[in-house]
């Protein structure tokens, strides 16, 4: 009698895979509560002002960045496979997302939130459609290099895109200038340094590291970044800076600081993107279709390297399609709420791990928070100055860059070097959305002439009947020639094999009668270099030279036969390795040894008929 598993219990089991969140609540307690709890607070309070001031970044009300760290840490945490990782607005997208939408000439904010909205939208499907055709561990194939390279082009390119709100300049350009362009032009042109603003400023960014040393020296949970935008509030309000001053005869005599202004009262409601319906603006899409494709895998490879780092300290198993697959929902459900795109944030889910989170719940704790405060302390952020958001901003993006591993990375080799000031270099002097594709490109480009390598040690037969690989001096033999074949013999490494394959030409010239081939080591052999084993092996035929395979691995093997090779040599040709060390060459040799009969050179090491038997060799067959 054979026992079914109940469909309700299959049901919930591929619900809890699906939904990860749900399936921690399994083992859930009160202590966890407390914990997540306390660390959805402290992560809440460090969200606020940085989803602010990202929305700022790209040019939207700030209202959109608290719209996102609510709808998208929501989302996210109920479908994350790492059980600490933030969802959100994040520095590196919210910058990708204004280096996208600069070149399109919008002209009112209406027409940003749209497009901001629609690419939310298209990231998320992208990113979906990558985790549901199970890609989510090709991140594996961009180096680290690159990523440590577009942290640090995107954090220069943060604070450089941040100098006029520091100092209280007015944006110049138009937007088919180029970045630095427009900064020039801010710079040559943006009028005269606003004393106040960058006071303020440049205030937040002292009190923000000092706070910061402090709890690093004495170990507070002082949310410096929260408490930095709440002081410079204060003081705009105190001191009346968010209000022009006028003299006697009502002329300004001073020009008033930059706030944000009112934030309304309300949470996102639900509606369909403007730019697909009722009416699909195609040709924006086709237009934004390269940028939401780099800013998916963008926000991808910022989410899984924070998980990973996360999962190293935890132990924790990550399921990387899993967490691609929340990554697109997060983006896709979000840009029915109004949200721009996001990722998993580095710097609140680092905060999340170290105030004790223990599950995903701690990420709803937060969203539910952001909600919270958005409604009940909105008309106090009218008096945050930008000023204030801009120092944080610079702030964040020194701590973007992790100094140890760019230091290393700049020293460890020469190629690791290029490819981290290509990387970085492009992100400002291209656009951060891409210059990840051309760090990656660049990479294949150094490393695709490194896998090409192959090589062909030529190997010896002792006097004791070991091999090894010949060494100068040794004597040559001139009759069985033995070379192990070393390297991916894939089409990019066909030209190289060719060459090594002429040069054994050459010394079959000196008479041998037998080439031995050990493949063990050919790796991912394709059809062009069996086609070029295949040109060497008939050409060797046509001057009476019997080629013989040896160390033949089973997936070799299974493409030999595939092609009929196993038909065309034979089996007295293909020896398959073997269970023990060098057995499949050894037979091999004797092989050759039977093919040349009385046939040898004076340099021989084995004179007897049965060269196994004299060596003593055991092998297993």
């Amino acid at each position: 009698m054979t026992s079914e598993t109940p469909p309700t219990a299959t049901a919930l089991v591929w619900l809890y895979r699906v939904v990860p969140a749900l399936d921690s609540l399994r083992h859930y307690s009160f202590d966890i509560f407390r914990r997540d709890l306390i660390a959805g607070l402290t992560v809440a309070a460090v969200a606020v002002p940085q989803a602010m001031a990202y929305a700022s970044i790209v040019g939207l009300p700030v209202e959109y960045g608290l719209y996102t760290a609510m709808v998208m840490t929501a989302v996210g945490a109920l479908f994350d496979s790492s059980k600490q990782l933030i969802n959100g607005p994040t520095n590196a997208i919210s910058i990708a997302v204004l280096s996208a939408v600069a070149s399109l000439g919008l002209e009112s904010t209406e027409d940003l939130i749209a497009v901001a909205v629609l690419m939310a939208l298209m990231v998320g499907l992208i990113q979906t459609g990558i985790a549901l055709l199970r890609l989510g561990d090709l991140n594996r194939y961009i180096s680290h290099a690159v990523v440590v390279g577009f942290t640090a082009g995107a954090a220069v390119l943060l604070v450089l895109d941040q100098i006029k709100n520091l100092l209280g300049l007015s944006a110049q350009g138009g937007p088919h200038d180029h970045f630095l362009g427009r900064l020039w032009l801010t710079l040559r042109q943006g009028g005269a340094i606003h004393p106040q603003t960058l006071t303020i400023g440049a205030g937040t960014i002292v009190f923000v590291l000092a706070v910061g040393w402090l709890n690093r020296r004495f170990r507070w949970r002082v949310p410096e970044l929260l408490l930095g935008v709440i002081l410079a509030a204060v003081v705009v309000w105190a001191a009346g800076l968010d209000k022009p001053l006028k003299d006697a005869s009502g002329d300004v005599v001073r020009s008033q600081v930059k706030v944000i202004g009112a934030i309304p009262r309300t949470l996102p409601t639900l509606s369909v993107p403007s730019a697909v319906w009722p009416r699909t603006d195609w040709p924006l899409i086709q237009k934004l279709s390269g940028s939401a494709l780099a800013i998916g895998v963008l926000g991808l490879l910022e989410a899984m390297a924070m998980a990973k780092a996360i999962a190293a300290r935890t132990g924790q198993k990550l399921d990387m399609n899993q967490q691609c697959l929340s990554e697109g929902l997060a983006n896709t459900v979000g840009s029915f709420f109004q949200c721009y795109p996001g990722s998993g944030s580095l710097t609140r889910s680092a905060i999340n791990h170290q105030a004790g989170g223990v599950t995903q719940w701690s990420g709803i704790v937060s969203a539910v928070a952001v909600g919270a405060t958005m409604l009940l302390f909105a008309p106090l952020a009218q008096y945050i100055p930008r000023a204030a958001l801009a120092g944080i901003l610079m702030v964040s993006a020194f701590r973007m860059i992790d100094s140890h591993k760019l230091a290393f990375h700049m020293k460890v080799t020469r190629m690791d070097a290029i490819i981290v000031l290509v990387t970085a270099i492009s992100a400002v002097a291209v656009s951060v959305e891409f210059c990840i594709l051309i760090g990656t490109f660049v990479s294949f480009l150094i490393y695709l002439p490194r896998a090409a390598r192959i090589s062909m040690p030529e190997l010896l037969l002792t006097k004791d009947g070991m091999i090894r690989e010949r060494i100068p001096g040794d004597p040559e033999c001139n009759r069985v020639l033995i070379y192990s074949i070393e390297g991916e013999l894939f089409f990019g490494s066909s030209g190289e094999l060719d060459g090594e394959l002429a040069k054994i030409e050459q010394r079959v010239a000196g008479g041998a009668r037998v080439v031995l081939l050990r493949v063990k080591y050919a790796r991912n052999v394709d059809g062009v270099c069996l086609d070029v084993l295949e040109g060497f092996i008939r050409k060797m035929e046509a001057r009476k030279v019997t080629v013989i395979l040896c160390g033949v691995r089973g997936d070799l093997l299974k493409v030999i036969q595939n092609v009929g090779w196993e038909a065309w040599l034979g089996p007295q040709r293909i020896y398959p390795e073997g269970a023990a060390v060098w057995s499949s060459t050894l037979q091999a040799v004797d092989r050759a040894y039977e093919i040349l009969g009385t046939d040898r050179c004076p340099t021989c090491p084995l004179k007897a008929a049965d060269p196994a038997a004299a060596r003593g060799w055991n092998y297993m067959i």
